[in-house]
């Protein structure tokens, strides 16, 4: 930095570039939360089921068949939503991140990569 223009050029830069990021977390956020209250809704409705074919069984050959089915579909769909949620974080750190890319670039500090 040669003058007060660049250092005051580089300070208004980091503030945008801050802004820039804290939106971009924000709606990340948001994606995952919205995300969670969606699998929270299915998994309800999954139990709710499971229950009702359950108290509707005859058998208890057929309730343990009910119980195996959930547990199985309830297991499938866990690790589907954490892969899925693995990939919301990372996508909503990536690009709370862009924005400071062209600052670290100037001081020759090179951006990680995933």
């Amino acid at each position: 930095m040669n003058t007060f223009e660049d250092a005051q050029k580089f300070g208004k830069q980091g503030f945008e570039a801050f802004v820039a990021s804290a939106t971009a977390m924000t709606k990340g956020y948001q994606t995952i939360a919205q995300e969670m209250a969606d699998f929270a809704k299915k998994a309800m409705e999954l139990n709710t089921t499971t229950i009702e074919k359950s108290l509707a069984a005859r058998s208890f050959e057929r309730v343990a068949e009910v119980q195996q089915t959930y547990a199985k579909e309830a297991y499938e769909t866990f690790v589907a939503q954490s892969t899925k949620m693995g990939e919301l974080y990372k996508a909503a750190a990536t690009d709370a991140y862009k924005p400071f890319e062209s600052n670290f670039a100037a001081f020759g500090v090179k951006a990680p990569t995933a």
